[in-house]
């Protein structure tokens, strides 16, 4: 991971994803600031840095089978890292993405992990903003309620309002590429 490709993707989340504005979150709580990495992650440099940051960050630690996280935002994220895998060359060819849906389909298969998840594999849960942690530890749930190990949890930028402690209570350390301490507030 290079400080130059930290640094450039801090500026691009700051120039097209941050506004210090009051907000209410998802979560319920209240904001003097919002963040839609979408608008990072959605845009080639912004997939392509993020993929690439996340995947240094799985080099380091225990090694993963698979990579996924909860609809919608999850998804772009989970794209970006197995790009990256995909570049990296062949240690990490058989790493595979997946997706967890808020409720399992009501056609088809019925799944709620899409993707080539399956039992026993270990992951890493993905995202893009996290705050409380909620989706995330949703989809932690659906993991390891489908056979899974979720080995780590990742994210682009941790708002420092309590996913770091809900995971800790997981016995699971966020692992975030930005702070909250990284943002101009």
């Amino acid at each position: 991971m290079s400080d130059a490709d930290h640094r450039e993707l801090l500026e691009l989340i700051l120039h097209v994803s941050f506004e210090k504005r009051r907000v209410v979150l998802s979560s319920g709580q209240e904001s003097d600031f919002y963040l839609d990495l979408r608008t990072t992650m959605l845009r080639p440099r912004g997939l392509e840095l993020a993929g690439r940051l996340l995947l240094g960050r799985l080099r380091d630690g225990p090694r993963v089978d698979a990579v996924g996280g909860m609809v919608v935002a999850a998804v772009p994220v989970v794209a970006g890292v197995l790009a990256a895998a995909a570049r990296a060359g062949e240690d990490w060819r058989e790493l595979v993405g997946f997706f967890v849906r808020k409720e399992a389909k009501q056609h088809g298969l019925g799944k709620r992990i899409e993707g080539p998840f399956r039992a026993g594999q270990s992951v890493a849960l993905v995202e893009d903003t996290m705050t409380t942690g909620g989706s995330t530890l949703a989809a932690l749930d659906a993991v390891e309620a489908a056979g899974g190990k979720v080995a780590r949890v990742l994210c682009v930028v941790d708002r420092g309002e309590g996913a770091a402690a809900a995971f800790a209570s997981r016995g699971l350390t966020l692992e975030a590429l930005y702070t909250r301490s990284d943002l101009p507030l």
